[in-house]
């Protein structure tokens, strides 16, 4: 990702990591993949959040991260430096399902009005034109915790029906996720390059609720593909300080993810 404005000093990946990590809260457990969720959740431990715990797919409660040597996935044994335990995934899985995971952490291929996400395929499911990863711990991740998901804001990924649900938003709006037996969690917050995105309490259509440095709302809105609600009164967030992004390249200092 380039940066998102002439001379702004920082990438869209470094926003979207800076943003992400603002939305985090002291004593929160957060369920975190590599890459921006990660660089997210320790940005926010060692500047807001101190009691904050990263929990990995792969088994791994309370990581210790060392700057420089970010783990290229959650089943690599960096993941285990000075953890308080480790688990199997299954165990881990069922964390989840006894109600003691806050906040999950993902991205995805799609995202529609109602905060659904696609990493399975797109196209016709009998012929995909592209096939991807999957669910992996997706689906329960969703299914079972308040969600905050970080991408890039272009059309072709902010669509009006996901081509397959492979992590559950809000399925169709309204009451139907709660109707479908998901009774915990939701979509939080979308954030992209662009804005933050929250979603309308009663319709749990997707809604801008704040716009990055020099960007307008016509220019989220011709980056999405279908038609965005607004908060009531749109909040301006504030740019990546030189400390934030100081810590965030100290934890990234080859611009794996980052650049």
């Amino acid at each position: 990702m380039t940066d998102p404005s002439p001379g702004a000093g920082y990438t869209a990946s470094e926003l979207l990591a800076v943003m992400s990590g603002r939305l985090l809260e002291d004593g929160q457990i957060v369920f975190a993949g590599v890459g921006i969720p990660l660089l997210a959740a320790t940005l926010a431990q060692r500047l807001h959040a101190p009691g904050l715990t990263i929990l990995f797919e792969g088994g791994t409660i309370g990581p210790f991260i060392v700057p420089g040597e970010l783990p290229p996935s959650t089943n690599e044994q960096r993941c285990t430096r000075r953890a308080n335990m480790l688990l199997t995934i299954t165990d881990t899985l069922l964390l989840l399902q006894r109600g003691y995971v806050d906040v999950g952490f993902m991205g995805g291929a799609q995202i529609d009005i109602h905060g659904n996400l696609n990493s399975s395929f797109i196209g016709d499911p009998q012929r995909p034109t592209t096939r991807l990863p999957g669910s992996g711990g997706g689906n329960d991740i969703a299914s079972l915790t308040r969600m905050i998901v970080a991408m890039k804001h272009e059309k072709r990924r902010f669509v009006d029906k996901v081509d397959f649900i492979t992590s559950p938003g809000f399925l169709a709006g309204g009451e139907s996720r709660s109707a479908s037996g998901l009774i915990a969690g939701g979509m939080y917050r979308v954030v992209t390059d662009l804005a933050i995105l929250g979603f309308d309490e009663a319709s749990r259509r997707m809604r801008i609720d704040s716009l990055h440095p020099g960007v307008t709302l016509q220019q989220v809105q011709d980056n999405t593909g279908f038609e965005l609600l607004r908060a009531p009164t749109i909040g301006a967030t504030e740019p990546p300080s030189a400390r934030e992004l100081a810590v965030l390249r100290e934890f990234d200092p080859d611009r794996l993810y980052t650049a």
